[in-house]
C-alpha cells in the first residue's frame, strides 16, 4: 500500500512539472506569449529546471530542446524512484525506454484533456480569451483531421476523431507499459 501511496504522489508531481515543460515547448513552438497568467504559471514551474537545461541544450529554429528534455528527465527520475522503492527488481537499463513511454502517454494525456478544453469551452464561452489560447494550441493537431473529416450540419467533428485516435494511441501505449516492453 505504501508503495502505490509513493507511486501516486510521484505520478501527479512528475505529471505537474513534465506536464508543463511540454507545455512550454508547444506554447514556445506556437509562439504563445508568456505574459499572461498561464504562461507566469509555467515558467514559475519550470524555470528550476529549465534554465539550466538551456546552457547546455540550445533552442533550434522554434523547438525548445530543453523543454523536451527536461520532461523525459522528471518522467526519468519518477520511474528510478520507484524502480528503488520496488528494491531495484527489473533491468535498469530499461528505465530510460519505460520514461519514454511514461512521457508519451503523458503527451496523449494532456492533449486528451486539451481537446476536451477545447470542445467544451466552444459550446459554452467561445469568445473568451482562455478559448482562442486553448484553440491555438490545439491547431496543429486538429489540422490534419480537419482536412479529412468534413463538417456535418456546421458542426467541425475533428476534435472526435483525435480524441478517438489518441484514445487508440493510449491503448498502445498502455499495453506496452503493462506487458513488458520489447
Amino acid at each position: 500500500m505504501l508503495f502505490q501511496m509513493v507511486s501516486l504522489v510521484l505520478e501527479v508531481l512528475a505529471g505537474l512539472v513534465a506536464g508543463t515543460c511540454l507545455l512550454r515547448f508547444l506554447m514556445q513552438w506556437q509562439r504563445i506569449s508568456f505574459h499572461q497568467p498561464l504562461g507566469q504559471f509555467v515558467f514559475a514551474v519550470t524555470d528550476w529546471l529549465l534554465l539550466p537545461l538551456r546552457r547546455v541544450i540550445p533552442p533550434w529554429s522554434a523547438w525548445d530542446w530543453s523543454s523536451l528534455v527536461g520532461a523525459f528527465l522528471v518522467k526519468l527520475v519518477q520511474y528510478s524512484l520507484l524502480w528503488l522503492l520496488a528494491g531495484g527488481q527489473g533491468a535498469l537499463g530499461l528505465l530510460p525506454l519505460v520514461s519514454l513511454v511514461g512521457m508519451a502517454q503523458l503527451v496523449v494525456s494532456a492533449l486528451s484533456a486539451l481537446v476536451l478544453v477545447l470542445a467544451v469551452m466552444s459550446w459554452v464561452n467561445p469568445g473568451s480569451p482562455m478559448y482562442s489560447l486553448v484553440a491555438r494550441l490545439s491547431q496543429p493537431f486538429l489540422r490534419p483531421f480537419q482536412r479529412v473529416v468534413p463538417l456535418v450540419g456546421g458542426v467541425d467533428l475533428s476534435p472526435i476523431a483525435l480524441l478517438v485516435v489518441l484514445q487508440l494511441i493510449g491503448m498502445v501505449l498502455a499495453s506496452l507499459q503493462m506487458n513488458g516492453l520489447p
